[in-house]
């Protein structure tokens, strides 16, 4: 289904659905999450091609065809589901609205990152430290309450993203079968993208792939970033977005955590570490302030919510021009 006339009001619903009901315990304690069979799938093409004992050509080549292989599977696999779902007529789109709000991450990402707060609050750093190291990769141990809550607030941005307006687009774009192959792409960036002995060369077409995919998303939420702040500082934001995006080592998370930075007031990124390696990073909006704290925390929560209220009105805006277009 590409731009279907039903595809716009879907994914409304999906994102209503997700946005009051999330990702409930009760229910993934009983059922696989989907994302987690992705995981499976990668973990094991991981083990069986990416040997220690090929060249990093090979593990290359073979990365390139694994991600390739995956993602034809996903887009054959939503587009068998899409074709079953148009068969049961309403039942099929509210059925298929359900599906795509299990591959959003609204309530979960802000609940994740609002324990954050909630930990310093009630635990100190120590509680602060162990929430975060839930959401990040650095190294919690090296953290600082102020660094935790940078970290908490640069994850929320950057994970608006990933996590939400990036399936949201490549749903909006090619349904299903584009949803299920963002979201293999994003989990195998998340397992084997990185930049290591293991796997920068099995991992590389998955991580350039990735950053091609989430290209279009990311300016996209950093822009509704922006608009979730005053008016009469969008063109403050938007200029401190424009200037400090390239300052973050990824070429697409740099927008929303500028975009965060800027509307925040605080300085995001710098200096950090990462598995024993350091990141000597720029602060983008270095004049912003470095000494964040758990109730900024909850501000850039509140930003969030505001900008993806935005995407939403704004999607229903699309759905109301398409259906007095179609008549």
């Amino acid at each position: 289904m590409i731009l279907g006339t039903s595809t716009f009001l879907i994914l409304l619903i999906a994102l209503i659905i997700d946005r009051f009901v999330g990702d409930p315990d009760w229910l993934w304690q009983r059922f696989t999450h989907p994302v987690v069979a992705f995981g499976a799938a990668i973990s094991w093409a991981n083990k069986r091609y990416n040997r220690s004992t090929l060249s990093g050509l090979d593990k290359e080549k073979r990365g390139f065809v694994v991600i390739g292989f995956l993602m034809i599977a996903s887009v054959i696999s939503g587009w068998i589901m899409s074709e079953l779902l148009l068969c049961l007529g309403a039942l099929g789109l509210v059925l298929e609205a359900i599906i795509v709000a299990v591959f959003l991450a609204q309530k979960s990402l802000s609940d994740h990152v609002g324990l954050v707060a909630k930990g310093l609050q009630k635990n100190g750093l120590a509680g602060g430290r162990l929430a975060v190291s839930m959401i990040v990769g650095r190294d919690p141990q090296t953290l600082d309450e102020p660094a935790v809550c940078r970290a908490a607030i640069e994850s929320l941005a950057e994970n608006a993203s990933d996590g939400v307006v990036a399936p949201a687009f490549w749903y909006a774009i090619f349904g299903l079968p584009g949803l299920l192959a963002y979201k293999m792409l994003n989990t195998a960036d998340s397992m084997i993208g990185h930049l290591n002995d293991q796997y920068r060369d099995f991992g590389r077409a998955s991580a350039k792939l990735d950053d091609l995919a989430n290209y279009v998303p990311a300016r996209l939420t950093g822009g509704l970033i922006v608009l979730a702040s005053i008016p009469s500082r969008w063109i403050f934001n938007l200029k401190t977005m424009l200037r400090d995006a390239s300052l973050h080592r990824s070429p697409n998370a740099g927008w929303p955590e500028s975009a965060m930075a800027a509307v925040t007031d605080l300085a995001l990124g710098g200096p950090r570490i990462y598995a024993g390696d350091i990141a000597d990073e720029p602060f983008m909006n270095d004049s912003g302030n470095k000494s964040a704290s758990a109730d900024d925390i909850e501000r850039a929560i509140v930003i969030y919510w505001r900008a993806m209220l935005i995407g939403t009105i704004l999607l229903a805006g699309l759905v109301l021009i398409q259906r007095l277009i179609v008549g």
